[in-house]
């Protein structure tokens, strides 16, 4: 019998949701930390509370460290567009709008998939913008 696809879990700490130093509203600061109190419920693994992390969630080493099953490469320039395989995943870096623009531009004629930008949003916030520019223009 193979193994059955899990849906990936998000492990975080007790009470992210609680408090802001532990990340209510700031997704930067959710980080797990095993939970260590004598009588805390995650650790006893009671029902109904939030896994925690354990031997056996790993991934398969195939799949590590890949994004929707690609490599993720990250992409500063033009010329890193250029280098990008079939089987890799771009992730953009942090750059300027006027070079993010070239770049998706770009990335979107030759099918390169992004993975933390949604290119037809970015694109049409950009169409919108303009649209609004060219009517101040001409009020």
């Amino acid at each position: 019998m193979g193994r059955t696809k899990m849906k990936r879990l998000k492990f975080l700490r007790r009470n992210t949701t609680k408090y802001l130093r532990l990340g209510r509203k700031r997704k930067k600061l959710q980080k797990w930390r095993a939970p260590k109190g004598r009588d805390n419920k995650m650790r006893l693994k009671t029902a109904g509370r939030p896994r925690t992390v354990e031997i056996g969630y790993s991934r398969s080493k195939k799949e590590r460290g890949k994004i929707k099953g690609k490599i993720p490469v990250i992409v500063n320039n033009l010329q890193e567009l250029e280098n990008i395989k079939p089987n890799e995943i771009m992730i953009l870096a942090k750059v300027g709008k006027k070079n993010k623009i070239e770049i998706v531009k770009k990335a979107k004629e030759r099918g390169i998939e992004i993975a933390n930008l949604n290119v037809e949003k970015f694109l049409q916030s950009l169409e919108n913008k303009d649209k609004g520019e060219i009517k101040e223009a001409k009020a």
